[in-house]
């Protein structure tokens, strides 16, 4: 089963991070991106979703009137909260109105699959047929965190992710342990040229790792010349 999911960020980068992260799980599928809760709201009355990614901080209205608007309109749909907040306010009221998990910006692609994970485990839960025991109600409730705890979802998330294609697993590990050792600012050419890679494959990892929030990015604009991209951990 293939489950829609509808992103709702106001950050062009983060949607797309969120929606690259989406793809890691051969289950889900994008069906769409908003910018802000109105049109959220308008794509969610003309489109069956299964679950929507939820930022918290948006112009117009924020993902708590969202969310709010989602339950009082009765729309049938999961919603995992992402936020930079951290406050037990937002927390409390996100809960109250029925999430099925909370991610705290920046947050890691295994974290990201876990939720969908829970998610999944839920919904399947739910549309189990007949009459639901004790442990089908204890699955639903707790999001398949059960005696294995967050553990085993991490487990099961991380069985369903595989490397981007053009990806190597060893090319990948001697990049990281570069930057692991080289902890100031490394321009792209730099890496290439200590490891002995092209400049093209270099910044394709790069780019990679800046998407899983594994390496920062930042531009030194005083080359006197064209601007250099420059990465660290």
């Amino acid at each position: 089963m293939s489950y829609k999911v509808l992103i709702v960020e106001d950050d062009p980068m983060v949607a797309m991070i969120n929606e690259q992260y989406v793809g890691k799980n051969s289950d889900f599928t994008v069906a769409g991106s908003c910018r802000n809760g109105k049109d959220a709201l308008e794509f969610l009355a003309s489109n069956k979703v299964d679950l929507v990614v939820l930022d918290v901080y948006m112009p117009y209205m924020d993902g708590i009137e969202i969310l709010k608007k989602i339950r009082e309109q009765n729309i049938s749909v999961e919603v995992i909260m992402v936020t930079a907040a951290n406050d037990t306010t937002t927390l409390e009221q996100t809960m109250n109105l029925g999430v099925v998990d909370y991610l705290i910006k920046p947050f890691a692609l295994e974290r990201f699959q876990i939720a969908l994970e829970k998610f999944a485990v839920k919904t399947a839960a739910l549309n189990k047929a007949g009459t639901l025991d004790q442990s089908s109600i204890d699955s639903i409730i707790s999001g398949g965190v059960g005696a294995g705890g967050v553990s085993s979802l991490a487990q099961a998330a991380n069985q369903k992710l595989s490397l981007p294609k053009g990806i190597q697993e060893k090319t990948l590990e001697t990049i990281k342990e570069y930057f692991a050792q080289n902890s100031s600012w490394q321009s792209g050419d730099a890496v290439a040229q200590k490891l002995g890679l092209s400049i093209v494959t270099v910044r394709h990892y790069l780019t990679y790792l800046v998407e899983i929030h594994e390496l920062k990015v930042d531009i030194n604009y005083e080359t006197g010349g064209r601007p250099c991209m420059l990465y660290r951990i």
